[in-house]
């Protein structure tokens, strides 16, 4: 196990090539952007973007609001693949992809401009335009990463969702974008079987007046309805395309892409990032957290549903001009070491993974790591919450041979790019710890009231000042937006997340402070859990609450009051799972369920889930109970054990 209070140093070998090298280079970064802003952010949109016509102005913040770059005109299209055209990356492999079931290519900067723009031609020529709102519904292939840049190149709003959502998920989505297009596949491959996505595309498009167009790639090969006028198969599509579709110059400000993420309320939230600020903090970060080379072959095993696989497989990567990995399957197929396969196989460099992931592969044994040549890797990151030490210890001494240095990266959906983490080549890492934050983010931890915390002491996250990548508003709410972030300390970015700093003003974030779950890196929301429960016929009321698992993180528990009758609970547990991964997906299904007569509730009748949190991780409780209606719902809670 590692000493907590241990920093690992950057190897002295990495730290001498590396694109930020000591702390002292860190500090004057830091430094800099946080003293002259303007001029730091300024300079390096100036150096690091194309742009069509170049701003008036760094940024305009009028809280809560911000724009970035006012009055520019770029594309972020254009930036991640046109302006590398013209000197040797034009040859250079943008996009390596492994299919699960082992097909594979490899697309050059070059292909991918032939590749984006014909299909960018498709929709223009189907009559989509700047400002109309895309769907992308597809498995992990490179066409997912066109679909995504050919919308970008047009100006198509474009929100993508995990392919293992279900059509009822996919459904609230292409209601609330009133999107007109929908670009998804026959299906996709995991562990060996099809997910059939068009099927799923279809249900969901039913009541959705606003889609127009529905564009499926043949990806399996298993046969699809498709819908005269509304569907159109890829490739008919691209057999007469033009190769000639230029990248449009969009504000600075124009809208990119919305993506969904889970709410303290049962709707999810539509989180919309801009054009440049976004491009600026993506291609950035790549090159301050991940110390990107030329050379490198770079993997994150994110989905492009995530966030994660919009800055940091799509995005980041080719505006960094870097060669980006995509992998379409699950990490256990066909067996516990097709991860480390696929790094021996394409010599891959840096390697992007989730806590969930390397707990699951611990879980495994050294064997299946140690029957391959890692000796290509030179850096480890990981995402989606924090790693714990011995999990990081593993991925240290295992995966990296002791030589890697490990970027642990904080952000969030919000964010829009990575906020805290260490620069590997300047910053000594701490198990569990994210380090230190990027130059121009200035986190704080504070009470309720904003009041800032001494060293070690537990609080909020908050973040002072705006920066480049971060949401703009909520998809039509703007009102929501304020409420859910700048609220609770006025004129202040309230994150949601506890943490506490530490003597050498090293963050440790603690986990969520509102009731939203995090289950093997995905947010969800307990409300929209809840909601589910209480569409089934049998189910009263349902409150659901995280608890520790040692592979996903936190796991999804529920507590459920039926209505009256007579019930088989053992058959309606198992029932009641499957039915939460039907409405929301199979990341979101309970593991365990515990029905009540019951709930624990105040007076005026709010569920108390603080207290089912104790029950269930403590088997008890602890703190004020004075609010409580009935304590004897508690004690017979406590008491009961996991039903079907």
């Amino acid at each position: 196990m590692s000493d907590l209070t241990a920093i690992y140093p950057p190897p002295a070998e990495f730290a001498a090539k590396a694109n930020v090298s000591g702390m002292a280079a860190y500090q004057a970064l830091y430094d800099k952007a946080k003293e002259h802003p303007e001029e730091f952010w300024g300079e390096l949109a100036e150096k690091e973007l194309h742009w069509f016509e170049k701003w008036n102005h760094v940024f305009e913040w009028n809280p809560p609001f911000v724009k970035w770059f006012v009055g520019g005109k770029t594309n972020l299209s254009y930036n991640c693949i046109d302006r590398h055209l013209n000197g040797p990356r034009k040859n250079k492999v943008a996009i390596l992809w492994e299919g699960e079931p082992g097909d594979q290519r490899a697309i050059t900067y070059q292909e991918l401009h032939r590749l984006v723009s014909r299909f960018a031609s498709c929709l223009k020529a189907r009559g989509h335009k700047a400002g109309d709102r895309a769907i992308i519904y597809m498995p992990m292939v490179p066409e997912a990463a066109v679909a995504m840049l050919a919308c970008a190149r047009l100006g198509i709003v474009h929100s993508v969702v995990f392919g293992g959502f279900s059509s009822e998920a996919l459904k609230a989505r292409i209601l609330d974008l009133e999107a007109q297009l929908v670009i998804t596949a026959d299906g996709g491959w995991r562990r060996g079987k099809e997910i059939r996505l068009k099927d799923a595309a279809d249900e969901a498009m039913t009541g959705c007046p606003s889609v127009k167009d529905c564009v499926v790639l043949r990806r399996t090969g298993s046969t699809v309805p498709m819908q005269e006028g509304r569907d159109h198969w890829w490739h008919d599509l691209d057999a007469t395309a033009s190769e000639d579709c230029p990248a449009e110059p969009l504000d600075s400000e124009h809208p990119l892409y919305v993506l969904y993420t889970s709410g303290t309320t049962g709707k999810p939230k539509g989180i919309l990032h801009t054009t440049a600020g976004y491009a600026l903090q993506a291609a950035m970060t790549m090159k301050w957290v991940f110390d990107l080379k030329e050379e490198d072959t770079y993997w994150c095993t994110a989905d492009i549903g995530w966030v994660t696989g919009h800055s940091y497989i799509v995005y980041g990567p080719l505006a960094a001009g870097a060669t980006t990995l995509m992998y379409e399957g699950a990490p256990d197929f066909p067996n516990f070491g097709r991860f480390w396969r696929i790094i021996e196989k394409y010599k891959v460099n840096i390697f992007y993974t989730s806590p969930t992931a390397i707990r699951a592969l611990l879980r495994q044994g050294d064997q299946w790591p140690n029957a391959h040549d890692l000796s290509s890797l030179r850096l480890l990151g990981s995402v989606g919450e924090p790693i714990n030490p011995a999990a990081w210890e593993w991925y240290h001494r295992v995966i990296g041979k002791g030589r890697c240095p490990i970027v642990d990266t904080w952000w969030q959906t919000e964010t829009g790019a990575i906020l805290i983490a260490p620069m590997p080549g300047a910053v000594g890492a701490k198990p569990g710890s994210g380090t230190l934050p990027m130059p121009g983010i200035l986190p704080e931890v504070v009470d309720f009231n904003g009041n800032p915390m001494g060293d070690d002491r537990e609080g909020f996250l908050i973040i002072r000042r705006p920066w480049p990548s971060m949401l703009r508003t909520l998809w039509g709410d703007p009102e929501r937006y304020k409420e859910a972030y700048w609220s609770r300390i006025p004129g202040i970015y309230f994150t949601g997340d506890a943490a506490r700093r530490d003597k050498d003003g090293y963050f440790w974030i603690l986990g969520r402070v509102d009731d939203v779950m995090n289950v093997s890196g995905h947010r969800l929301s307990t409300m929209e859990v809840e909601s589910a429960l209480v569409r089934h016929p049998a189910v009263a009321e349902a409150a659901v609450v995280g608890k520790p698992h040692e592979v996903t993180g936190q796991a999804v528990c529920a507590f459920v009051s039926l209505k009256k009758g007579d019930h088989d609970t053992a058959a309606l547990g198992k029932e009641l799972r499957q039915w939460v991964a039907h409405e929301i997906g199979a990341f979101a299904r309970p593991e365990e369920i515990r029905f009540s007569e019951a709930l624990p509730k105040t007076r005026s009748g709010k569920i108390m889930r603080r207290l089912l949190r104790d029950i269930v991780n403590n088997n008890t409780v602890s703190g004020d109970v004075t609010t409580l209606e009935d304590m004897n719902v508690l004690t017979r809670l406590a008491a009961q054990h996991d039903e079907g």
